[in-house]
């Protein structure tokens, strides 16, 4: 049996870009802590369709956020970490048992304007002396929990979380990615128990995996040389173009489809 035969039809060059792609979205997401969640899809669904694509991205992203623990680990903010996970991980679980992509346009909607409102309301509250406290990041995490476990690219929503309650730079990074392989080895769990685990998941999901690794180790050296405030604003971009998004399958991808 041939070592290709477990990625099916997919050919050879087909692959070669998938593994550029992987490592290109891990060094974005090194720097932004967000991105393979919601740029690999684009390059998976023509390859593999869209069903395994959820399984597949929280496989490899065992990988990609290990990566980062590693990278930044000296920035990670444990406590905020242990509340964020208390609180997600029986959510996500039941999000994954679910496995079904967020559809409600009003839910969209509404998350969409709260995640691009919140980045000036955060930056208004900062300079106020107001922060989000202990028990707002467990009723937050509790909710990113559920929309983590069914679908790819709800990141964005706790990185919004991270930073209201504080962090800024390395540490929201750190502490997404330890958040985010925990809350992985959860949804791996359920989906292994519900046998969406295939040879095909299994395989394309361990190639970006092995060489999208390095990735967090590039985004450190461009973070270490770049200014927090920088840093900050890239994050609140993304926190931005992720709402962006949401609204964009809210009023046009479903309005497409109706």
């Amino acid at each position: 049996m041939s070592a290709l035969s477990a990625f099916g039809d997919i050919s050879v060059l087909s692959l070669v870009l998938l593994a550029c792609f992987a490592v290109f979205t891990s060094i974005i997401g090194g720097v932004s802590g967000y991105g393979a969640g919601a740029l690999m899809p684009l390059v998976l669904v023509p390859l593999v369709g869209p069903e395994p694509v959820v399984p597949i991205v929280a496989l490899a992203s065992m990988f990609t956020n290990t990566s980062r623990v590693m990278a930044f680990s000296g920035a990670l903010d444990k406590r905020k970490a242990m509340i964020v996970l208390a609180a997600s991980i029986p959510t996500c679980m039941l999000g994954a048992y679910g496995y079904s992509l967020l559809t409600g346009r009003g839910a969209l909607i509404v998350i969409g304007l709260m995640m691009i409102a919140g980045v000036p309301l955060r930056r208004m509250m900062r300079t106020r002396g107001y922060q989000v406290g202990d028990k707002g990041l467990a009723v937050g995490s509790a909710g990113w929990g559920f929309l983590v476990g069914g679908t790819t690219g709800a990141g964005v929503i706790l990185l919004s979380l991270l930073m209201a309650t504080g962090l800024q730079g390395r540490a929201v990074i750190a502490t997404d990615a330890i958040v985010s392989v925990v809350t992985g080895v959860a949804k791996i769990g359920v989906f292994g128990i519900a046998g969406v685990m295939s040879p095909l998941v299994i395989a394309v999901a361990l190639l970006i995996g092995l060489v999208a690794f390095p990735g967090a180790f590039i985004a450190k050296r461009i973070v270490e040389h770049m200014p927090v405030h920088i840093h900050t604003a890239i994050l609140d971009a993304v926190v931005i173009l992720g709402g962006g998004v949401m609204l964009w399958n809210a009023f046009i991808r479903q309005a497409a489809h109706s």
